[in-house]
């Protein structure tokens, strides 16, 4: 009897899953909606909220390695601008991040180990390359992870998810690309494409100088823009990066 009972049981029970239940981000989530306009952001309105410290907490405290892997990069990719926007609001920096713990005159941020995660803490640069860049080769977590600067790609008004990570990664892509000209844009008279530094800085990610016009091409609608980058004509110029904070113009910060 109890056999048949327990065969009748596992027939109607779902699987277990593979791993535990995704991390939940909707407190970074309203955060994020509520104070982010335009890819700038209300710093005042972060360092206020308490759900933004018990944000942090619950980041602290998670171990992500039983995430599933588009699970985890979203989880790293929200950890990286969270913990960026408490690096800024920490230190109440209201000009650059790259004023923070400054050492003979040269700025080290993203050196700081201010990042906890599981039990463990980590400084920016290991999270973006070690982790981030070491276990997922995905060129496109360069336009989602925000360094708090204006020539950053824009923050999202969302936080990142597994379920909806290719789409977000790809409109990050498209914003940054076709929507930030004095960063990235194609002069067609001039034969040139103009780029933000971060193709310069992470360019063998994109495949090498020699991919990047086909790489941008790939976002372009069909028009005289495309078909230039397309023929392997174009010239690359690397456009200036304003460091200056991404803060909301006219805001308490």
């Amino acid at each position: 009897m109890f056999r048949t009972f327990l065969l009748a049981l596992l027939c109607v029970a779902p699987p277990l899953a593979a791993g535990a239940q995704p991390f939940d981000h909707a407190a970074f989530d309203a955060l994020l909606r509520a104070h982010v306009r335009g890819g700038a952001v209300d710093y005042a309105a972060f360092a206020r909220a308490p759900e933004f410290k018990g944000y942090l907490e619950r980041l602290a405290a998670f171990d992500p390695a039983r995430l599933d892997t588009r699970e985890r990069l979203a989880f790293w990719i929200n950890v990286y601008n969270a913990w960026t926007i408490e690096l800024i609001v920490g230190h109440d920096e209201r000009d650059s991040i790259r004023n923070v713990n400054r050492t003979l005159g040269i700025g080290r941020p993203w050196k700081l180990e201010l990042v906890r995660v599981g039990g463990r803490r980590y400084h920016l640069d290991h999270v973006e390359h070690e982790v981030i860049r070491k276990q997922w080769q995905e060129p496109r977590i360069h336009f989602a992870l925000v360094c708090a600067a204006v020539s950053c790609p824009p923050l999202r008004a969302e936080a990142y998810t597994g379920a909806k990570l290719e789409a977000q990664l790809d409109d990050q892509a498209r914003q940054f690309l076709l929507r930030m000209p004095a960063s990235n844009r194609v002069d067609v008279a001039a034969g040139s494409l103009h780029l933000s530094p971060i193709f310069d800085w992470y360019g063998d990610d994109f495949g090498g100088r020699g991919a990047l016009a086909g790489y941008v091409a790939r976002y372009l609608p069909e028009g005289p823009e495309r078909a230039l980058l397309l023929s392997g004509r174009a010239k690359i110029a690397f456009t200036d990066y304003d460091w200056k904070l991404n803060k909301v113009p006219g805001g308490a910060w």
